[in-house]
């Protein structure tokens, strides 16, 4: 029996409360599909998706079945940058999939369709997914086309610097403003919105080709329309997520995540949408997995090209077609097929000729946005993962976003427990090169993980520094972040990691290819590794974490 037949003879009352929002006594005997967007007046990324959702009620009503659209918002990062909302950033996502179960429980749905864009949402719905096993199918509301001359809201930070310098006047500042998000979609840049798409097709639980796709296109609203009709399919067959998203998917996802030059948000994502499913990934996983794994597109903001491009020059089928020989091909996708017939699908559909034609447009070919194997952007790519100690469970950085010479780097901390104050001293000048940027009681547990989208702007737009200081933290950063940023730091300070113990003109190396991250001297003077290790351990003798009392929702990341 149905889970939605069960709920109703549970219940004298459910019948008349489903007939109560016009549904008809054959409706009820239908299978009952769940829409779950993150639609919302909130930013760009979420704003159309109630015109996808409909689409897809449409055609899951006469695939008859019966469709119920609900609503979880999310909320953008850029709007939550610099200010204590970056805090809840984090906790949104597993909310997100909270409510998404709540809802799915409660009424006994037989299946599931989730449509979200951006950075928090994408994630919380594929855990949602995992969690409930329902057969479903994820949407992906697409990709924001690019303003002009490929700015986007990423841009805004180096104007608002040049007009707090004087080098730019309001007026022109106004410009970047009005034109930076000139559609609805996620941001046009390879951030974590972006990535987690691309996660959620590599996965198989979107169709083929969603992933990035223009969200001010036809094609999304025709795919949306698909989702709806094959979501009743995936009830009749009882294909469920924990079939889908094997641990052989997620090693796909996490070389496809490499060879996109993905956010290092996905090192929080994808392991907490595995662990939905008793899948372990750690931290090294990463490394290991995607090792060989070459850099096949520039996107921006590290990069050259928005992410339209990306999907014109075929998306994430033309990075599977590349990397065909390293992927597992047998997966099983949300269509019913696998992953290798998917792409035989998309070949004799005639994808591949269109996106080549799409190109034509601009005086492209696919291949250079898209490289192949054989000629990669960059033959070492993805996330490496450091460790020392600074970091004894590790740190990460998306090194391909930093310039070679930053790749060993020995300078001396300035150490910071406020953001505010950091960008502050970065902007007086009072930070120099050669220093080490420390930004501790970041972490989940101190202050929800926020990103330090603010902190690594002020270094990236001042060129004195871009090239010849670095930033270290047990916070994350935005997917769209590029130059020396090593975050993610583990054990956080709160949790007395060792980051907690750096002080004022520490002597700290950066080593990217030994992929370490050590203490190394005090006052600016290198010491014997036997005195540092001494220096620390007298430290730790009389530390004291900072305590922090959370109340309402940020009560809930001690749940991390």
């Amino acid at each position: 029996m149905r889970r939605s037949q069960m709920t109703r003879s549970a219940g004298p009352e459910v019948d008349p409360i489903w007939l109560g929002t016009g549904r008809s006594l054959s409706d009820l005997e239908k299978p009952q599909i769940l829409i779950e967007s993150t639609y919302g007046d909130t930013h760009p990324g979420s704003k159309h998706l109630m015109d996808l959702a409909e689409r897809a009620k449409n055609t899951v009503y006469a695939a008859r079945a019966m469709p119920a659209v609900y609503t979880v918002t999310d909320i953008c990062d850029g709007v939550a940058t610099g200010h204590q909302g970056m805090s809840y950033s984090l906790l949104s996502r597993n909310l997100i999939a909270a409510m998404v179960e709540i809802h799915a429980r409660v009424s006994g749905f037989d299946g599931l369709l989730t449509i979200s864009s951006c950075d928090k949402a994408v994630p919380g719905h594929l855990m949602a997914l995992a969690r409930l096993d329902l057969p479903g199918i994820h949407i992906c509301g697409g990709s924001m086309m690019p303003g002009p001359a490929f700015i986007s809201g990423d841009t805004c930070y180096e104007a608002s610097l040049r007009v707090a310098e004087g080098a730019m006047s309001p007026d022109e500042e106004l410009y970047y403003k009005q034109n930076a998000c000139p559609s609805y979609g996620a941001c046009p840049y390879m951030g974590t919105a972006s990535t987690m798409q691309a996660m959620a097709e590599a996965l198989g639980m979107a169709l083929p080709s969603n992933a990035m796709m223009p969200a001010n296109t036809n094609y999304i609203t025709q795919l949306a329309a698909e989702a709806g009709a094959r979501v009743s399919r995936l009830v009749e067959m009882d294909l469920r997520p924990s079939r889908i998203m094997t641990r052989t998917a997620f090693e796909n996802a996490i070389k496809i995540h490499a060879a996109i030059g993905g956010s290092s948000n996905a090192v929080l994502h994808l392991p907490a949408i595995a662990a939905e499913l008793g899948i372990p990934i750690a931290l090294d996983d990463f490394e290991r997995i995607s090792a060989g794994v070459p850099l096949l597109t520039s996107i921006l903001t590290a990069g050259v090209w928005p992410t339209q491009f990306f999907w014109y020059a075929g998306g994430i089928p033309q990075i599977m077609r590349e990397l065909g020989n390293i992927l597992d091909l047998d997966v099983l996708t949300v269509t019913g097929k696998t992953l290798g017939e998917n792409l035989a699908d998309l070949e004799k559909s005639g994808y591949f000729y269109r996106c080549e034609a799409f190109l034509q447009n601009y005086r492209l070919k696919p291949s250079d946005i898209i490289r192949p194997v054989s000629a990669p952007v960059n033959q070492d790519s993805g996330l490496a993962v450091l460790r020392g100690n600074i970091a004894p469970e590790g740190a990460v950085v998306k090194h391909y976003a930093l310039d070679e010479a930053m790749h060993h780097f020995i300078g001396q901390a300035m150490v910071f427990d406020s953001e505010e104050e950091a960008v502050e001293e970065i902007y007086a000048d009072h930070i120099q090169p050669g220093d080490v940027v420390v930004l501790r009681y970041k972490g989940i547990h101190a202050a929800g993980m926020p990103e330090m989208a603010k902190v690594i702007n002020a270094i990236c737009n001042k060129p004195a520094l871009d090239k010849c200081a670095a930033l270290l933290t047990d916070g994350r950063f935005s997917g769209g972040s590029k130059g020396p940023c090593i975050g993610y730091i583990m054990p956080e300070a709160a949790d007395n990691g060792p980051i907690g113990l750096l002080q004022n003109g520490d002597l700290i190396e950066i080593d990217i290819p030994g992929r370490s991250l050590n203490l190394i001297g005090f006052q600016g003077m290198r010491q014997e590794p036997e005195q540092v290790t001494q220096e620390l351990s007298r430290r730790q003798t009389s530390f004291v974490a900072k305590k922090f009392q959370h109340r309402g929702a940020m009560k809930y990341v001690s749940v991390f």
